[in-house]
């Protein structure tokens, strides 16, 4: 089963939810956290990245960044911004996107999600968590003592559920506004005892829910959540701590798009001797396309030319849900025994750029600094699902979802 769990959610008020609403805290570095925010004292960057208050020289991990996030979030509530709902609540929340010429729509559900079965492993993950990321989340949510930032969750699709979101979005929405990078941001209230009680037992028959983005948010809540339940003498399982924000969204509705490499030198090798290592695992051709139409395709831009790689029979196991992956057959056929890429989550010598970026960045990335990029078949959302059933764990940077989902939108307090 699948619970999920009404609260009592702290919003923005309609006037400033555009003005509140921020991207999400790991999207943006510091400092371009402070450019977003410059002009606007009530960005949740303030909240979620709290570190661009304070002197460029501070430890984002110091004492003072998190107690300057409590005061910011603090300021937004007792200035009247933000108002906690009298009631407890589930949300919808939709999105709208355009891209490439195509209007990409979702629609998931906000509501609190279980500890415990994130600690059984009914909340799947697919990525290992870094100890530092994870201990910075873990004292945010303890010394805000709220989940500012929303894990991105998803599940099969449920007939059931589907019927019950679409009506309620046929009716006039709480927010609805365009963030300044084009994406629509529609936001609905559900506080009706009988809908929410529909939505909580449908949700009891799904099997199971899926971590797309989020790992080190899911990672955090839980650590808080086990240490408060460690803590309580008197613990019922009810309390907030028990259960951490989340938006839900269908698993037909998810966009993932390529997650592509650039490597900054071709490790000693001549631009021959580099093609012809790379011919013994894949057939390359000149490409007039730079994206691969298929997986198990590769595009590769070098000196100034697009070139199409197909991994050649034998060179990977088909039936290994990990080792299958595209970014899996590139790391361990050409980036690391040609390359000398051996660990891509900590080698210097590559970077990684989102499909969002299109295929003129890697260009412009080679052109200014790089030797070589590719551009990478996205993985699909059956696969991230496959590898996290069979308890399996991805290869750094296989998926970027797009779109991305508003911190601030609602806060759940613990």
């Amino acid at each position: 089963m699948s619970i999920i769990k009404p609260f009592y959610g702290i919003r923005p008020i309609k006037e400033k939810v555009a003005e509140i609403a921020s991207p999400p805290y790991d999207v943006l570095n510091s400092k371009e956290a402070a450019q977003m925010a410059q002009n606007n004292p009530n960005s949740f960057l303030r909240v979620v990245k709290p570190e661009i208050d304070l002197p460029d020289d501070t430890d984002p991990y110091s004492d003072a960044v998190y107690a300057q996030g409590k005061a910011n979030l603090h300021r937004l509530i007792d200035n009247g911004l933000m108002v906690q709902d009298s009631e407890a609540c589930l949300y919808l929340y939709r999105q709208i996107m355009e891209i490439q010429g195509k209007s990409h729509s979702q629609v998931g559900i906000v509501a609190g999600v279980s500890v415990e079965e994130y600690e059984q492993g009914l909340i799947k993950r697919h990525e290992f968590t870094r100890v530092a990321k994870e201990a910075d989340r873990t004292r945010h949510v303890e010394e805000l003592n709220a989940q500012t930032g929303p894990v991105f969750l998803t599940y099969q699709a449920n007939l059931v559920i589907n019927e019950v979101v679409a009506k309620r979005i046929s009716n006039e929405p709480t927010y609805d506004f365009t963030a300044s990078d084009g994406i629509r941001h529609t936001f609905w209230v559900v506080n009706d005892a009988a809908e929410i009680d529909v939505l909580v037992r449908a949700f009891a028959e799904v099997p199971c829910l899926y971590i797309a983005d989020g790992h080190h948010r899911s990672a955090s809540a839980c650590t808080v959540g086990k240490k408060r339940r460690e803590a309580n003498a008197h613990h019922t399982g009810e309390e907030p701590y028990n259960h951490f924000l989340a938006v839900i969204f269908p698993h037909d509705q998810m966009m993932i798009l390529d997650y592509n490499r650039l490597v900054f030198d071709l490790n000693g090798l001549d631009e021959e001797a580099f093609l012809n290592a790379v011919s013994e695992k894949f057939n390359v051709s000149e490409a007039n396309q730079p994206k691969p139409s298929k997986a198990r395709e590769f595009g590769m831009y070098l000196n100034e030319k697009w070139y199409r790689l197909s991994a050649k029979a034998g060179t990977f196991n088909e039936s290994d849900p990990v080792e299958s992956l595209d970014v899996a057959i590139l790391q361990n056929n050409l980036l690391s025994p040609i390359l000398g890429i051996g660990d891509p989550r900590t080698d210097e010598r590559i970077d990684f750029i989102g499909g969002i970026r299109g295929t003129k960045e890697l260009e412009k990335r080679v052109k200014e600094e790089g030797a070589v990029a590719f551009a990478m078949y996205p993985t699909s959302i059956e696969q991230l699902m496959s590898i996290a059933d069979a308890g399996e764990v991805m290869p750094p940077k296989s998926t970027w979802f797009e779109p991305k989902l508003r911190s601030g939108l609602v806060v759940k307090p613990l």
